[in-house]
């Protein structure tokens, strides 16, 4: 019996690595220490009732972001890991398996479950405040969203130290992903981690273009909304279209691995290269996806810290909505190599370079918008102003890896992996960092400590230099991407000693993040106006944090930058408009079946994953109960009296 009972748990967990005995304890103690603190302060029933059932679109905004950030650390982890072991020729920190493994979670989690989660969470927050909405158009499908993200995630997490991680690449290429390469789970916890929390990502996408397209304030024309609500609709768009892809694919895999279908395997019929075709119909759209946001982000913030109307409004709808089209006809360019044929590859090299124009459009309409502004150099600004020498960089070698016959020799290397980071972190990274240090007084009611937040800004910047640039050298030097070692004649170590130290530098910055998180909770600095950057736009016009109903009388828009102009005829002695008489709001009732729903994926997963039916049945007969419940559930919604909003207005205003 206890041979037996030790046999299973040497299969079940992960052992042998001293580095995952570590993980087990950390996540143990960890573990004790939320339960601890949430018995001894007896706040289970706030966890459940303020942030479990919430449909609050800013709660869960907030709890997005919380997420995101974890999951930033854990990408983070994996990458000064990988830095480690490249440090200098024939290291022997990690072995090539566990390499392989780290390399894979490190480039799902960063891109599906950091970058993702962030751009949801600022939606969930400024959309509607933007707007002037008081919700988003389906508040239970929101939080149903979240909570699927939420258990997708942490199904794909707990590969590490239950059964084993994927190691077959950020893609999943088969024939590495069938069973014939990857007969473990890890590979299982890739396709139901990623399709769990995947369906929640397209059920955000059409959420918020129903939100955009139907609950703008009365008056709120399209060429008059704001330019994160611009990008935040063309990502939108593009989510609808590439996430049923994704879906589909991970499907097939499954049947692959599951029930021994032949899809992607050459032995029965199949072909990997269809596979490799639908995952980058997906996975090029998906880089636009998370930095079309990003675009929205600088153009709100150079606006606001130039003390200037954004350069070339519809020129910058028009490329924004240029790129989410054009991103479907790209995805070819991953396989130059592949022998797709000559017209094939001049077709999507082309289509590829003409993707350049609407991105460079967008440079030097943030360019002009500073020309002769009034900049504060604020942290927001700061990371904006980073953002574009990075981007243009990047840019530019992205435009070279577009040319196919110069993909023959780029591929592959370590140029591709310099391009890839100096996007994604420059736009992505860069821009939601930005976001979040522009928002933050809006989710919190208090501002971040500036001078932490400077040095974090120059560690993080310096770092990725230090980091990437070499990275280029290498690639040209002939170093190929997933090499977990390399040998002192390649004359590699120098470059690579520079790029890890460059690495963690980064990894300083992301703590100097913490700590500054943590000082300005502690010394709050009290945001009393609602405004603390003398914004443009509908959600500084209200107190911060915004209340729960958002606005107390939906706000009447008459022009682009509507509270901007509003300030300026006040300033100019032009009393403000007549509000309407207050009226019962009408809200969402908080549910809990979102969080026990998605927990019932999370328990069929886990079954799928381990081949165990007898749990993965009971999980699925459970999403069906929720959804059953949910049909027969008519206490749906309340209103807030009208003495309650004019307590909380005279509360929040009281202080203002």
């Amino acid at each position: 019996m206890f041979e037996s009972i030790k046999e299973f748990a040497s299969e079940f967990f992960v052992t042998g690595d001293p580095l995952i005995y570590g993980a087990d304890v950390g996540i143990a103690l960890t573990m004790i220490a939320i339960v601890f603190v949430l018995t001894y302060f007896k706040r289970w029933g706030w966890l459940w009732r303020e942030w479990l059932t919430s449909v609050d679109h800013k709660k869960i905004g907030i709890m997005y972001i919380i997420a995101s950030l974890l999951m930033l650390f854990r990408g983070g982890v994996d990458a000064l890991l990988m830095r480690t072991q490249l440090v200098m020729p024939d290291v022997e920190f990690l072995n090539p398996e566990h390499y392989n493994q780290i390399f894979t979670t490190h480039g799902v989690i960063m891109i599906l479950f950091m970058a993702m989660p962030l751009m949801f969470g600022l939606f969930n927050i400024v959309i509607p405040l933007q707007i002037g909405a008081r919700d988003v158009a389906y508040p239970f499908l929101n939080s149903l969203s979240f909570w699927l993200f939420f258990w997708g995630a942490m199904l794909f997490n707990v590969s590490f130290v239950i059964g084993g991680s994927p190691d077959a690449g950020w893609l999943a290429y088969p024939p590495l992903s069938e069973l014939s390469h990857s007969p473990g789970v890890g590979q299982d916890f890739y396709i139901w981690g990623i399709q769990i929390s995947g369906i929640g990502s397209l059920m955000t996408g059409i959420n918020f273009i129903v939100t955009i397209l139907k609950m703008r304030a009365p008056g709120m024309k399209l060429m008059q909304m704001p330019m994160f609500t611009w990008s935040t609709l063309s990502s939108c768009i593009t989510i609808i279209f590439a996430f049923p892809i994704l879906t589909v694919t991970l499907a097939l895999l499954f049947l692959d691995r599951y029930l021994g279908a032949h899809f992607f395997t050459l032995d029965g019929g199949g072909n990997p290269m269809m596979y490799i075709n639908l995952i980058w119909m997906w996975g090029h759209p998906e880089v636009y996806i998370v930095v079309l946001p990003a675009f929205g982000i600088f153009s709100e913030i150079v606006a606001t810290f130039s003390r200037k109307k954004l350069f070339g409004y519809k020129s910058m709808v028009f490329a924004l909505m240029s790129i989410s089209f054009f991103s479907f006809f790209t995805w070819a360019h991953h396989f130059f190599t592949m022998g797709s044929g000559a017209n094939v590859n001049a077709f999507f090299a082309i289509t590829t370079m003409i993707i350049a124009i609407p991105t460079g459009v967008k440079v030097f309409n943030w360019l002009f918008t500073m020309f002769r502004g009034r900049i504060s150099f604020k942290s927001p600004m700061l990371w904006t102003m980073g953002f574009i020498p990075c981007f243009v960089i990047g840019g530019m070698t992205g435009v070279l890896l577009s040319v196919a016959p110069a993909d023959f020799q780029f591929h592959n290397s370590y140029f591709l992996i310099a391009h890839f980071h100096q996007v994604l972190i420059g736009g992505v990274a860069f821009g939601y960092f930005a976001g979040l240090y522009y928002w933050w007084p809006k989710m919190f009611g208090f501002k971040l400590n500036e001078k932490l937040g400077k040095w974090a800004f120059w560690l993080w910047n310096i770092g990725f230099y230090v980091c990437f640039m070499p990275q280029y050298f290498l690639g040209l030097d002939g170093m190929t991407r997933r090499v977990s070692t390399y040998g002192w004649d390649m004359g590699w170590g120098p470059l690579n000693m520079v790029s890890t130290i460059g690495g963690f530098l980064m990894g300083i910055g992301f703590l100097f993040q913490v700590w500054q998180i943590a000082h300005s909770i502690k010394f709050m600095e009290r945001d009393t106006t609602g405004d603390p950057w003398n914004g443009r736009t509908l959600e500084w016009s209200i107190p911060s944090p915004a209340p729960v109903y958002n606005f107390a009388t939906l706000p009447q828009v008459t022009a682009q930058d509507e509270w901007w102009e509003e300030k300026q005829r006040r300033e100019q002695g032009h009393k403000p408009a007549p509000q309407p008489p207050l009226e019962p709001i009408h809200m969402p009732r908080n549910s809990g079946i979102p969080f026990i729903k998605s927990l019932c994926w999370f328990i069929a997963g886990f079954g799928f994953v381990f081949d165990w039916l007898w749990m993965a049945i009971p999980g699925l007969a459970g999403v069906a109960i929720c959804m059953l419940v949910r049909s027969f559930t008519y206490n749906t919604d309340y209103y807030i009296p009208v003495d309650e909003v004019k307590r909380t207005e005279a509360a929040l205003r009281g202080s203002v």
